[in-house]
C-alpha cells in the first residue's frame, strides 16, 4: 500500500510520527490542566477557614533535624497541622495501636500509626510558636474508609471544613490577632521542603 498524498514512505512516517507526538503532548497537558484543578480545589476545601497558610515546609524537629509538614494553618483557634493521607482501602487504627492496618481486597499491609509523628510536630511547631495554640489533624481523603471508627485527631477530608469553620474577614482576623506574633515566629522559621508531594491527596 502506497502512502496517501503523494508522500514517500518517510515523508508518511514522520507524519505520523508527528501527530502522535502531537497528542502524547495535548494528552499530557490536559492531564497536568486536570492535576492543578484538582490540586486547586484540595487547597481550597482544606484551608477555607484559615487567615493565612503555608504548604510544604520543614520544620526544625529540635534534634538537628527536620519535620516536614503539608500544611500550616493560621486559623480562629490558633495554629493547625494537617498531615495529609492518601490511600485506598479499609483502615483499621486506634489511639493505643503502634501500626494501622490497610486492607484493600485481599491485600493487606500495615503503616506506622500516624499520631505519634503527629504529636512530634504539634511539640516542634509549639516550641517556636511559644504561647500560641498548636493542635494538629490527620486528614484522609474519601479513598480510604474507617469501618471501626475515625482514631482520635483524624479526620476525613471533606470534614475539615467543618473543623475548622470560615468566619467572616474582620471577624476572624479579630479572632487570629492574638496569634499573629506566633504566626510570625513560624514563618521566620521554616523553610520550603524538598519533599514536596505534587499530589498528596485525590479530590474528586
Amino acid at each position: 500500500m502506497n502512502p496517501p498524498f503523494g508522500l514517500t514512505q518517510v515523508e508518511f512516517a514522520l507524519a505520523v510520527a508527528g501527530i502522535l507526538a502531537l497528542a502524547f503532548l495535548v494528552f499530557l497537558g490536559g492531564r497536568m490542566w486536570m492535576m492543578r484543578r484538582r490540586d486547586a480545589r484540595r487547597v481550597a476545601r482544606i484551608t477555607s477557614g484559615a487567615a493565612d497558610y503555608l504548604r510544604n515546609v520543614l520544620v526544625p524537629d529540635g534534634n538537628g533535624g527536620d519535620f516536614h509538614l503539608d500544611f500550616l494553618m493560621l486559623t480562629s483557634r490558633g495554629v493547625v497541622i494537617i498531615d495529609m493521607r492518601d490511600i485506598i482501602g479499609n483502615v483499621f487504627g486506634g489511639d493505643q495501636m503502634t501500626d494501622w492496618t490497610l486492607i484493600e481486597g485481599a491485600r493487606r499491609s500495615t503503616f506506622v500509626n500516624p499520631q505519634s509523628g503527629l504529636y512530634d510536630r504539634i511539640a516542634s511547631v509549639k516550641a517556636i510558636a511559644k504561647d500560641t495554640p498548636v493542635e494538629g489533624r490527620i486528614v484522609f481523603t474519601k479513598r480510604a474508609k474507617f469501618p471501626k471508627g475515625l482514631p482520635r485527631y483524624t479526620v476525613m477530608l471533606e470534614s475539615v471544613a467543618a473543623e475548622f469553620p470560615k468566619l467572616g474577614a474582620a471577624e476572624l482576623e479579630i479572632a487570629v490577632s492574638k496569634y499573629r506574633p506566633g504566626w510570625a515566629m513560624i514563618k521566620e522559621t521554616v523553610k520550603p521542603s524538598p519533599h514536596f508531594r505534587a499530589s498528596p491527596v485525590a479530590v474528586a
